[in-house]
């Protein structure tokens, strides 16, 4: 059972912005994301019901998962300190 897995347009500009050392990890996260959507390491945040964080380096991808659609939204993605707000 495989999920889709889509990119708001938000995220992918921020994507595009990642120092090319992370950019190729986070790539990979991404797509390993639409076998196993909660993989070792992410975390549930708080407040709210299915939205998931994983850590690559000092960068935060920020998801949320559908499962009765199998579908996987990446709305953000950018450095920790700035990606909470």
């Amino acid at each position: 059972m495989s999920y889709t897995v889509i990119i708001k347009k938000t995220a992918q500009k921020q994507i595009l912005r990642l120092p090319k050392n992370y950019l190729e990890k986070v790539k990979k996260t991404i797509f390993t994301l639409e076998d196993v959507p909660r993989p070792h390491g992410c975390i549930k945040l708080t407040g709210s019901e299915n939205v998931y964080r994983l850590r690559i380096g000092s960068y935060r991808i920020v998801y949320s998962i559908e499962d009765k659609i199998l579908t996987i939204y990446i709305f953000d993605v950018d450095d920790r300190k700035d990606v909470y707000r």
